[in-house]
């Protein structure tokens, strides 16, 4: 998908701007800079702020003038026409259709304030070899960097991320852990702690009164492991004993055998006492609430119940609480780490982790008595 929103003017094509409206008029006015460089208000005012500090200009109310004593020159023609070719960041991410658009939508924003063109094509979940997909984007046209979503789980994860090392273009991966190069150089990214989230889950049904409690986690995730091992530790902590709460994977919910295994499932858990589930994502969660309710089991009377991922649980009746990642900030701050690792190549590795929020709605409450 290529961004054909028009590009704003870069920082130094703003300032340049400036300047050279002060050296022929002797003031500017902000919002005739707002007309002309068609960028927000907030970003001319941190321009002008910044010049102001620098010592090259004085703000007035509605503007700029001058600094006292200073004279200004215009800038040559060439600094103040010349535009910068627009630099094109290709992204490949596993789905299009969710999770991943918010992601998209956060990196698309970020990358139009750099001043970015955005290449976005996607794969999917039982893609096991991303390199040549890679290697049309980038013999499709000039890339200067790369935002990937690999697939973690296959034989060739490690080779994928060897050939984007291999490949001289900048690169984050997105979504996925901080894997280490051959020898043991870290890798860039940007992801979701989401055994954080498990964590929050967790503590939310205990601090409800939840004693017995479960988990169930889609079979083909690769963010699966993560939610498990964040729950462990948390069921550990609050003193919830193996013996207490159950974990259990299940299909995609397009296999014949979904609807089977999640009644088997509900079988289990209520012949274990459960009252509470975290269910990884949405859509298994929201299959699991109907299978219940088929079943007459109250929600959540019960059996509480948190869906992770939270987009599309607050649309469902009841409306679930759930575990909701920061989609669009991953997006923009893995756009952030590209810009800054294009411009400054030798700067240290960034690893970011972001925190996800508990979102609580209806689909909880404390176990009856």
């Amino acid at each position: 998908m290529t961004d054909h929103t028009p590009r704003s003017p870069l920082a130094a094509e703003r300032r340049a701007h400036v300047l050279a409206e002060l050296a022929s008029e002797g003031a500017v006015r902000i919002s005739e800079l707002i007309e002309d460089l068609g960028v927000a208000p907030v970003t001319l005012r941190r321009d002008l702020a910044q010049m102001e500090d620098e010592g090259l200009l004085v703000r007035v109310h509605g503007g700029a003038v001058p600094a006292e004593g200073r004279a200004m020159t215009p800038p040559s023609p060439a600094v103040v026409a010349a535009p910068r070719e627009t630099a094109t960041v290709a992204v490949l991410v596993p789905s299009l259709n969710y999770y991943w658009p918010a992601v998209v939508r956060g990196l698309e924003a970020e990358a139009r304030h750099h001043g970015l063109r955005v290449l976005l094509r996607g794969a999917s979940y039982e893609l096991q070899d991303e390199r040549p997909v890679l290697q049309r984007l980038v013999d499709s046209e000039k890339i200067s960097g790369l935002i990937v979503a690999p697939n973690t789980d296959t034989p060739h994860a490690q080779d994928v991320v060897e050939w984007l090392a291999d490949s001289g273009i900048p690169f984050v991966l997105v979504e996925r852990d901080a894997v280490t190069l051959a020898d043991g150089e870290p890798v860039e990214s940007t992801t979701t702690d989401h055994a954080l989230g498990a964590v929050l889950a967790a503590r939310h049904l205990a601090g409800l009164g939840h004693k017995r409690v479960g988990l169930v986690l889609s079979r083909n995730s690769p963010t699966s492991r993560k939610i498990a091992d964040g729950w462990h530790r948390a069921c550990e902590d609050l003193k919830l004993k193996p013996s207490r709460h159950v974990e259990t994977l299940v299909p995609d919910r397009l296999s014949p055998d979904f609807t089977s295994e999640v009644n088997a499932v509900l079988d289990s858990m209520m012949a274990a006492g459960i009252t509470g589930l975290l269910v990884h994502s949405d859509p298994e969660a929201m299959a699991v609430v109907d299978l219940a309710l088929n079943r007459g089991i109250k929600v959540p009377d019960d059996l509480s119940i948190i869906a992770y991922d939270d987009e599309v649980a607050q649309l469902f009746t009841p409306s679930l609480t759930a575990i909701s990642p920061p989609r669009a900030s991953v997006g923009r701050s893995a756009v952030e780490l590209l810009a800054h690792r294009i411009t400054n190549p030798d700067r240290p590795v960034h690893r970011v982790m972001l925190s996800p929020q508990l979102i609580v709605r209806e689909s909880t409450a404390a176990p009856r008595v």
